[in-house]
Order: C-alpha cells, then sequence, then structure tokens
C-alpha cells in the first residue's frame, strides 16, 4: 500500500529579539490552563496574546526581485515625495497585522547608523516627522541610499541587527519596529519610483524603481 502524500508545512521563523516578549504570554498562558484550570477570565487572554505576539513577530523567508530598489517594508505606500536634494521618499506605513522586520533595499555597506530621539506619535500622521527613529546610510551600486525606521505610538522601539561597516545583502534583514511604524527609502536623484500611494508592498519584493 502506498504512503499517504504528505504536504510540506513552512512555519515562518520569529525575528530575532523576540524572546522577551514571547515568554511572559506563553508562561501566563501555561499559569491559566494549569493552576487556574475553570478560569477562561485567565486563560483566553493569555493564550490570545501569546497567539498575537506570535503573528506580529512572525519573519517569512521572502525570494525578493535580482535588481533594483526593493521595499524595505511591508505595508502600504503612503507617500512619494520628491525632495529639493532631488532624492524621492518612498514611505511605507505598517499596521500591526504586517511583518515588522525590515530588509535592506539594495546590497551594500552599512556607512552610518544614527538614533535620533523623538516623539511617539501614530506613524501615519503628519506630525510623526518628529518622532524616534533610526537613520540607515548605505553605500551601493547606486551611491548613497537612505533608510529611515520610524517608530509608531505603541511600544516605540526599533531593534537594528547590523552595526556601521558591515556588508548586506539585497532584502537582507536589517532590523525590526515593534507595533505600528513606518520605513522610508529615499531613492537617488534620477531614480523613479514605480509605486504610488496606495499601493501595497512586501519587504525584500516589491520594486521601488523604475530604471
Amino acid at each position: 500500500m502506498a504512503s499517504p502524500t504528505r504536504w510540506p508545512i513552512r512555519v515562518p521563523s520569529l525575528a530575532a529579539g523576540t524572546p522577551s516578549w514571547l515568554v511572559p504570554a506563553a508562561v501566563a498562558s501555561v499559569a491559566g490552563a494549569v493552576l487556574v484550570r475553570r478560569s477562561r477570565a485567565v486563560t483566553v487572554p493569555a493564550v490570545a496574546a501569546a497567539g498575537a505576539l506570535l503573528w506580529f513577530f512572525r519573519d517569512p523567508e521572502r525570494d525578493g526581485a535580482a535588481e533594483g530598489v526593493l521595499s524595505g517594508a511591508d505595508g502600504v505606500v503612503q507617500s512619494v515625495d520628491r525632495r529639493p536634494d532631488g532624492r524621492t521618499r518612498v514611505a511605507v506605513f505598517m499596521n500591526p497585522l504586517n511583518v515588522h522586520v525590515n530588509r535592506a533595499p539594495l546590497a551594500g555597506v552599512v556607512t552610518s547608523l544614527i538614533h535620533r530621539p523623538g516623539g511617539y506619535l501614530p506613524a501615519f500622521n503628519k506630525d510623526s516627522e518628529r518622532n524616534e527613529r533610526m537613520v540607515w546610510h548605505f553605500d551601493t551600486e547606486l551611491g548613497d541610499v537612505e533608510v529611515v525606521q520610524i517608530a509608531g505610538a505603541l511600544v516605540r522601539r526599533i531593534v537594528p541587527y547590523l552595526a556601521p561597516g558591515e556588508k548586506v545583502e539585497r532584502g537582507q534583514r536589517i532590523g525590526l519596529i515593534r507595533f505600528g511604524s513606518r520605513l522610508d527609502v529615499y531613492l537617488p536623484p534620477g531614480v523613479e519610483p514605480a509605486v504610488q500611494v496606495g499601493d501595497k508592498t512586501l519587504a525584500g519584493v516589491t520594486r521601488l524603481d523604475r530604471r
């Protein structure tokens, strides 16, 4: 008798730096189920919280385009702005349901990484320009490319995975923003955007430029 067909199941990995968030939720879930077996008021919220955190911190593998400037974030294009210096800023808003692991738009070297303190307004708010952020600069085939991770209103923690001087591949993970945020990619002068406001993007997959 032939053995039954087994379908492969791909379980998304979790973003680096998540145990400090997942462990308390898992402990609370076990405590609710074992110590307070008849209390749904404890078990259900704890299990729901653990499930929500697992979903938020998921980090799926991505197979992106072999060329071009790739989106650094999952989400929706919030704005496409021409800057006075000739660059074009593509801002992608991430809601709490999106994958929040960010990726490099191009291969290159991290030339600088600067943390700028600030406020914690919702990332879709126009005044979020003054929010806390991490400003990346990459030396790439197109020259200097700037990427800005902007914290949102919840939890407000940006976790970088790389340091200045490190090499990075196109689509490689560069960091994590926790709970609602925005990521800006600045296209160099002469590089035309291929996306518009309202387009959905996938980090490391969606191409932002048209060349």
